[in-house]
């Protein structure tokens, strides 16, 4: 049995590409909120995402992935309320910024983690445009305060990188991942 240990609607989504056969499950783990490398935070928490869920699951093999925004060196979880979403969007226009994702895959006793990164670069923005974006609530339970393949489209001038991290599961490292760990997502 394939579990993915996240309620994400974009992962569940996204999985789907790969594998039509798992089930959700919504991890509980304390996700750790600072680290000084952006990448073992990623790799870090969506490791804790899919080990809370295998120690009940022991003969499941459990999908974690967790991603954050990264400008110019500092994290951008999810926002604090709208006032936080408005100042993080602020931030991030006219600007190149970092979009990280870290999985782990648990299968028996075994942990196979990997990470990706790709480049966002958004236009510019006016602030009526981010507090007309803020105000259709998408942006508020993103990491970064913005969904690529939502209303933030309008302001992306460009990605290097893989688009599926962007929305939160980078398919493509993930299938490497499980074939480097011997797992079929087909079984």
């Amino acid at each position: 049995m394939i579990i993915l240990a996240s309620g994400s609607p974009r992962r569940h989504e996204l999985l789907r590409k790969l594998c039509d056969n798992f089930v959700v499950e919504v991890s509980d783990a304390a996700e750790v909120q600072s680290a000084d490398n952006p990448t073992a935070l990623a790799i870090q928490n969506a490791t804790l995402k899919a080990q809370s869920i295998a120690k009940k699951n022991p003969d499941a093999v459990v999908i974690g992935a967790d991603t954050i925004v990264v400008l110019d060196g500092e994290i951008f979880g999810k926002p604090n309320g709208v006032a936080g979403a408005v100042e993080m969007l602020t931030r991030l226009a006219g600007r190149k910024h970092e979009v990280i994702t870290g999985l782990a895959i648990c299968a028996g006793d075994k942990i196979f983690t990997a990470s990706e990164v790709t480049e966002v670069y958004f236009g510019d923005m006016t602030a009526e445009e981010i507090r007309e974006y803020v105000a259709t609530g998408e942006p508020l339970d993103k990491s970064g305060s913005y969904a690529l393949q939502g209303g933030a489209t309008k302001f992306i001038e460009k990605i290097h990188g893989d688009w599926s991290n962007v929305v939160g599961l980078p398919i493509y490292r993930l299938r490497k991942l499980a074939q480097s760990a011997g797992i079929s997502f087909k079984d």
